[in-house]
């Protein structure tokens, strides 16, 4: 295998923007897979983690990164602040002479804050606004300060990181809000782009199946060795795949030199790896969409 095909990133630089556990660690380290130069941020670093007191840091990310073979660079920044976001560009383009390939806007940090089975009116209003700030607001931020090195060279891609690729409800009002709203995001970038003939530079949004993130295995009490011990708490899970799959995805929307042609739309993991052919960690292809649609058929 050549250089170029065993290092298809080598020389792209990348922002992952909120790669400290789940999707964005995975989406950064499959990126270094690949050879790329990764800045991987959020809020959790060691000895200061963020309110939702976990365990994760971009600390861990950025040498995971490095240790699969790109350059992990960890930056502690909270998205919701836009003198943090704006610093963080900044040090990017002088430390990369400008060059930013490719921007994931993977920020989320919701995950306390869904208050699933509660009918809209009676949510807690506080936590609503709290999620829609950090995970639509960050978006807007962070693509207000990077995309400006990509609009320099009319090259890019922007990936915005949701859940689900249809409008279908997702059972609670704030969190089918912040998602969905995720999905306009892309379209809209793509729109403003394509209206100023920045060809070069691309946006789309990306979801994962069921993800047995870091979370969710410790919410079955399982691991990734023994997570279909969880299948009896829930059949869906059954149709779940690891974070490592949507970071290969990514990986095969960075090299594909057609992806323009994807400008506005929203894609799945399973769509992708039906076109492109990556595989999960473990070699299946889950297909979330079509799992999904049988249990359903079947009454599950």
């Amino acid at each position: 295998m050549s250089e170029k095909q065993d290092q298809p990133l080598r020389g792209k630089v990348a922002v992952v923007a909120g790669a400290t556990r789940g999707a964005g660690r995975a989406i950064a380290v499959e990126l270094g897979t690949a050879s790329a130069t990764v800045y991987c941020t959020g809020r959790s670093v060691r000895g200061a983690p963020s309110d939702l007191q976990r365990g994760e840091t971009i600390d861990e990310t950025a040498e995971l990164v490095t240790a699969q073979g790109g350059v992990g660079i960890a930056i502690q920044v909270d998205h919701t602040q836009p003198a943090a976001v704006e610093a963080l560009f900044t040090r990017v383009a002088a430390e990369q002479k400008g060059q930013l390939a490719l921007l994931v806007n993977d920020v989320w940090g919701g995950e306390s804050l869904v208050e699933w089975g509660k009918p809209f009116w009676e949510i807690d209003l506080a936590k609503a606004l709290t999620m829609i700030e950090r995970a639509v607001f960050t978006h807007i931020i962070t693509s207000r300060y990077a995309v400006p090195l990509m609009v320099a060279r009319n090259q890019g891609l922007i990936i915005e990181i949701t859940d689900g690729d249809s409008l279908s409800y997702r059972g609670n009002l704030p969190y089918d809000l912040v998602k969905t709203a995720v999905i306009r995001l892309a379209l809209g970038q793509a729109e403003d782009l394509k209206s100023r003939k920045l060809a070069g530079i691309t946006a789309l949004a990306l979801t994962p199946g069921f993800l047995r993130s870091e979370q969710m295995l410790e919410h079955f009490g399982v691991t990734e060795e023994t997570w279909r011990d969880a299948i009896q708490q829930d059949p869906y899970f059954v149709g779940s795949e690891t974070p490592q799959y949507i970071g290969r995805a990514v990986v095969a929307l960075a090299i594909d030199p057609h992806v323009h042609a994807k400008s506005g739309q929203a894609f799945a993991t399973w769509t992708l790896s039906d076109e492109y052919g990556f595989t999960d960690a473990d070699g299946s292809r889950p297909h979330w969409g079509r799992f999904f649609a049988e249990m359903r058929a079947k009454g599950s």
